[in-house]
């Protein structure tokens, strides 16, 4: 095969679109494989870096990492966390109440790092290995071009309207519109250590937070490397779409006005974390520290046809996008990328339509579809209100439970065997070692929860 991309010698070409967290891992990824890898991006090295916002915190939770460390060794030792402190608020007004809490371990370590530097990091490495890197904007016409001239050819972004190339999986796809609007951004100002958070949890900054409030939505809130800055903590925003929340975040222009969003939130709704988030301050050399917005979670059909007849193929987001509240996204990418590369690696045919459509079906049984249930059951949908019922007061009395609810997050598919109530009570009768209605006859609402403007002295 000749022509764009193709290199002279006997080496299967790849071309990949998008340079974010998908394209460059698969670039990486292919080029270690030893193919002939074409990255093509909107957008030069420096302006993906350090001109853009994150996408996402792109946490990956335990066993993702595992697939990561098969396209790229690792390279951070801050942003890792050990557990997350939970925090379960209800009502308005005098009726507001300090529903549970819950603070466990999650049995592996999780690591959220600025995806602009992961991306970065992977560029880097690729460039270093003589893979090509073309600034030019992919259209429809384009994307045609370059697949009838590579042996493999991955979409990882969907603009210049290329996801529309892939049509949406209705039987796949749960919701029409948005479930949250969503607001990230990076503060700086407190460290990572044991004293951080301390009122919430004797691992202090060794763990994330998590506040939920059953009327406007849930906030994240994580130790993160920042691309530049370093140690600082990532917000997220989950505002249901009907709540007071989604105004406030509505009306964010910059990262100052994403600051004071945040801090009033918590002054009105997290009162006894509030006088902790005030000592944070935005970063003052990354004006895009922050994003807002929102996600469809969307399934699509992951492999199409360009107007030429030339077949290609999704990647990451654009196969399947996730609301980020469980964090799953960055995850799925990488799990698909690590096994498509094995998958082509050894493959001597052709990447047809029904090799690609093959594994990715491969890929939505490994992890896709536990990923898109792990999402609904943490967005609070109807389907999982049992689950939720059930689960959440078993965590605030047993640490197992807590533990193996968030285990849910670095391996979502024990989640697709709980199908009722039943199955719900014997997973925790499981992973408690005593009979469910014992664990749950132990729950009392939480009374009052400690404050950072009590003393620092953790609490477990």
């Amino acid at each position: 095969m000749a022509g764009e991309g193709q290199s002279g010698d006997a080496r299967r070409t790849v071309a990949i679109v998008g340079a974010g967290l998908a394209g460059t891992s698969a670039a990486l990824g292919f080029t270690d494989a030893g193919f002939d890898v074409t990255l093509y991006s909107d957008r030069d090295r420096e302006s993906l870096r350090d001109k853009v916002p994150p996408t996402g915190v792109g946490v990956l939770f335990g066993k993702p990492r595992e697939w990561d460390a098969e396209i790229i060794d690792d390279l951070y030792e801050v942003g890792n966390t050990t557990g997350i402190s939970v925090r379960l608020h209800s009502g308005s007004g005098a009726d507001r109440a300090d529903v549970l809490e819950f603070n466990p371990d999650y049995g592996y370590v999780a690591q959220a790092v600025d995806l602009r530097l992961r991306a970065d990091d992977r560029l880097g490495r690729f460039l270093d290995k003589g893979g090509r890197f073309e600034v030019t904007s992919v259209d429809t016409d384009r994307i045609d071009a370059i697949a009838g001239s590579h042996d493999l050819t991955l979409v990882a972004t969907g603009k210049g309207g290329l996801s529309a190339l892939f049509p949406v999986n209705e039987s796949r796809t749960h919701y029409r519109e948005p479930q949250r609007r969503l607001l990230q951004v990076t503060l700086t100002g407190l460290d990572h250590g044991p004293d951080t958070f301390a009122y919430r949890s004797s691992a202090g900054g060794d763990h994330s937070l998590f506040n939920l409030d059953s009327e406007n939505g849930e906030i994240f809130v994580g130790p993160f490397l920042h691309k530049d800055a370093g140690a600082t903590w990532s917000f997220i925003v989950f505002a249901k779409t009907d709540g007071a929340w989604a105004a406030k975040v509505d009306e964010v222009e910059d990262a100052a006005s994403a600051r004071q969003t945040i801090l009033d939130i918590f002054t009105e709704y997290f009162p006894h974390d509030a006088p902790a988030i005030e000592k944070l301050q935005v970063i003052e050399a990354d004006p895009v520290s922050w994003l807002k917005g929102a996600v469809t979670p969307t399934v699509r059909h992951a492999v199409a046809t360009t107007r030429g007849g030339h077949t290609v193929a999704a990647i990451g987001d654009t196969a399947i996008a996730v609301d980020p509240v469980a964090g799953q996204g960055a995850a799925n990418t990488l799990i698909q990328v690590a096994e498509l590369v094995k998958a082509a690696k050894t493959h001597d045919g052709e990447f047809s339509t029904d090799w690609l459509e093959a594994e990715f079906e491969k890929h939505w049984q490994r992890r896709g579809w536990a990923a898109v249930e792990v999402t609904r059951l943490y967005l609070g949908d109807p389907d999982y209100a049992t689950h939720l019922e059930l689960s959440f007061p078993a965590a605030a009395v047993d640490t197992n439970v807590a533990s193996a609810l968030f285990g849910l997050l670095s391996d979502p598919n024990p989640l697709l065997t709980l199908g009722n109530r039943d199955d719900v009570l014997g997973f925790i009768t499981a992973v408690s070692g005593e009979p469910a209605d014992d664990v749950l006859g132990r729950f009392e609402p939480a009374g009052r929860f400690s404050s950072a403007t009590e003393s620092a002295t953790a609490v477990s």
